[in-house]
Formats: structure tokens, C-alpha cells, sequence
């Protein structure tokens, strides 16, 4: 991992059930690299095994890092062994990045929050408080798992609804993209069926497409599909890719370097070029204009949709 941050686990705690928050503090006490909100870490459990979480806390010159984990016992382990973290343990994160900043010259900001899916929208509150930007928050949850419910209350005071239905969420969202101000720009993160639902219902209200944006948090990988075969255009060689592993299994069992983060087809970590064939698109991340291209494939999720697949590597 290219300038990695070696941090040291300064505090836990509970934040519900399962979902336990982690801060990170520089050995020696010295100030972290500031990042804009939205901001995430990929977080190195396990040798080659990464996984990506949203930053929390304060963003400029910051003396620590925090992470809020949601514990999935169906997951890789990464979010179990980040449950079983110590104060004083070791980590290794990347530098902070973001694909979900907030745009400075909007108007209003509409933030839309879906459990765990607070995370970065917290961050974009912290924003919007320091810089005094105009904001409203819609957090949706699940009776008694509303991670940060307090920090929100406390930043947004009536700025702030909490929605424990689905019905209730609806009650406040729908209205809100009706009434919203020319110049709105409106950001969920949340389920990937949610943020699919929002961007739809504001697709409908007339929202242009550039002032809607997303972070979805998807479900696991689908690997199944028709088995194909990967061609690497720059060496020549052809590799199997059967009908149940990833198109980014199958390379780095081939020993292609291929960078990989979530894999749930969210981060756009592993996009690949594509060469020539067809794409089965099953990310999250591209937009519907880059994939009508062809060119491109989120190598965890995605597959060939014919029997070959042309790729630039």
C-alpha cells in the first residue's frame, strides 16, 4: 500500500449492537492529513486483505482518525477482526480518499442516511457546521441501531429527522426533493436498494443526474454467472474464469497485480479497461453513460457477458 499511515488503536466503543468505533491515533502524536468530507481509509486487516471505512471525525489537521465498523459475520473477517481490535494495537490505512465530497458552491445540501450509511454523511454535517453551509438531514434506522444518533442530534439540532419506518422516511424525503431550492444538491448513502429507490424518486421530481449523488453500501459479491475466458491484451495470455469465482480471483490467481478494496462493485477500486467484449455490469459504482462505453469493468462483481472478455493487461 503506496505512503501508508502506520496508526495505533487510541479508544473503542459501542456504538449499538454491532457496530463498534475505532480511533486512530499517529504513534508519535503528530497531526494526520486533513481530507475532505466523505472521505474513507482502506484499512489493512489481514496481508493483502483491505477493506474500506468512512471517516467520522473532525477533517482538518486532525489528531485522529475514527471509524465506525459494522460487525457481518457472513463477511471476509475484515469487520470481525476490526470488532476484536485493542487499545495500543497496530493498524495499517491508507491515506484518506474521497468519491463523495460534498460540492462547496451548492446551495442547499439535502443529506439522506440509511444505517451504517451515516457514517459519511456525519462527516459531511461536520462540513457543512464548520463552513456554515445550508443542510437538513433524513437519518433512517432501525429501532434501537442508530449508530451516531446522538452526534447528529447534537450538530443538526431541527435540522435533523429520524425516520425508525420506512413509511416515516418517505413522509420526510418525498416532500423534501419536491420543495428543495434551485442549486440543491442532494447526497444518500445507505443499502444500495435505498439509494437506488432515492435516486429514482429525485430522477422523478426533476433532479438533474449531476446533482445527485451516491454511496451505496451493497450486498455481497455475486460471483455465480456463465464461465468465460479473460484475455490480457498486453501479455497475451487467456485464463479460465469459472462460473463461480470473480473475474478478480481468477487474475490474481493468474498473478495479475489487480487493486481491490470492497468488493461489493462500491469503491471503483479494481476498474479495469476493457479491450473488446461485452460486459454483465453488477457494480455499483459506474455510472449508466461509462458503462453504455464498454470500456471499463469492476473486476469484483462484474463479468463477461459473452463467452470472452478483452482486457487491458
Amino acid at each position: 500500500m503506496l505512503d501508508e499511515l502506520e496508526l495505533v488503536v487510541a479508544r473503542t466503543r459501542m456504538l449499538c449492537a454491532d457496530v463498534r468505533e475505532i480511533v486512530l491515533s499517529d504513534p508519535s502524536g503528530a497531526t494526520l492529513p486533513s481530507f475532505p468530507a466523505g472521505s474513507h481509509i482502506a484499512v489493512e486487516w489481514s496481508p493483502g486483505q483491505r477493506n474500506s471505512y468512512s471517516l467520522t471525525g473532525p477533517s482538518v489537521e486532525p489528531e485522529w482518525y475514527s471509524i465506525s465498523v459494522r460487525l457481518d459475520p457472513a463477511g471476509r473477517g475484515g469487520s470481525r477482526w476490526a470488532h476484536e481490535l485493542r487499545v495500543g494495537d497496530t493498524v495499517r490505512v491508507s491515506p484518506p480518499r474521497s468519491e463523495f465530497a460534498p460540492v462547496a458552491t451548492a446551495r442547499h445540501h439535502l443529506l439522506l442516511a440509511g444505517g451504517i450509511g451515516v457514517t459519511p454523511i456525519l462527516s459531511h454535517v461536520r462540513a457543512a457546521v464548520l463552513w456554515g453551509r445550508s443542510f437538513e438531514v433524513v437519518y433512517a434506522h432501525r429501532p434501537g441501531a442508530a449508530p451516531h444518533l446522538d452526534e447528529m442530534s447534537a450538530l443538526c439540532g431541527d435540522r435533523l429527522t429520524v425516520a425508525e419506518s420506512r413509511e416515516r422516511f418517505w413522509e420526510n424525503v418525498t416532500p423534501a426533493l419536491a420543495r428543495s431550492p434551485l442549486g440543491t444538491h442532494l447526497y444518500v448513502c445507505g443499502p444500495a436498494s435505498m439509494v437506488d429507490a432515492v435516486t429514482a424518486a429525485a430522477t422523478g421530481a426533476g433532479w438533474p443526474s449531476g446533482r445527485v449523488h451516491s454511496e451505496p453500501f451493497a450486498a455481497g459479491a455475486v460471483t455465480g454467472g456463465t464461465a468465460f475466458t479473460a484475455r490480457l491484451a498486453r501479455s497475451g495470455a487467456e485464463l479460465a474464469v469459472a462460473s463461480d469465482i470473480s473475474l478478480l480471483d481468477a487474475l490474481r490467481e493468474h498473478g495479475a497485480q489487480v487493486p481491490s478494496l470492497c468488493r461489493r462493485g462500491v469503491c471503483g477500486e479494481c476498474r479495469l479497461t476493457v479491450r473488446g467484449g461485452p460486459v454483465d455490469h453488477r457494480d455499483s459504482y459506474l455510472t449508466d453513460d461509462e458503462r453504455d462505453l464498454g470500456d471499463s469493468i469492476m473486476a469484483c462483481v462484474s463479468r463477461a457477458a459473452a463467452t470472452h472478455l478483452e482486457l487491458d493487461l
